[in-house]
């Protein structure tokens, strides 16, 4: 085994204010190598936020973290860390879940849960009980690898987490 392919997930972008938490799983190798969330070029995260909320798209990431920020959302992955050949969702093994129950109690005014891609949510389901006063929300992968659904369609579902 390569070091390379133990990955560790980075600290939640989030604050006090947060009302909507999107989990992915774990930062791809582009998104480690750039130390930022969503960081390869074809991801759609960034577009599909900034589409959602009519603002322009951010270019730094700081401006990316703000645009969250003041919208009312937080992000973190499912994985705190794990081994992971390359950056599918499909290579993970040996997982360790980040402590998203604390998480969740320390954010009084969080109510949606929105899973980015099939694998956060598998993972979420198979560490963490769903709570009764909280509405989870299924999204299709902003993942590069995830081609097969077009932006409009993407934005379409995604629409749901923000209304």
């Amino acid at each position: 085994m390569h070091s390379t392919d133990f990955k560790t997930s980075f600290e939640p972008i989030e604050n006090s204010e947060i009302t909507i938490l999107i989990l992915g799983t774990l930062p791809s190798d582009k998104s480690l190598e750039m130390n930022e969330y969503y960081g390869h070029p074809s991801n759609r995260f960034w577009k599909i936020i900034a589409t959602l909320k009519s603002k322009p798209l951010p270019l730094t990431y700081s401006e990316k973290k703000e645009l969250l920020l003041k919208n009312g959302i937080g992000i973190w992955d499912i994985v705190q860390q794990a081994k992971r050949n390359g950056s599918l969702d499909t290579s993970i093994k040996n997982e360790e879940p980040n402590d998203l129950n604390t998480f969740i109690e320390n954010h009084k005014l969080l109510k949606v849960i929105g899973f980015n891609g099939k694998k956060s949510e598998a993972l979420f389901n198979k560490y963490f009980e769903r709570k009764k006063d909280f509405m989870y929300i299924s999204l299709p992968s902003s993942s590069p690898a995830n081609a097969a659904i077009n932006f409009e369609n993407i934005c379409k579902v995604w629409q749901q987490i923000i209304t």
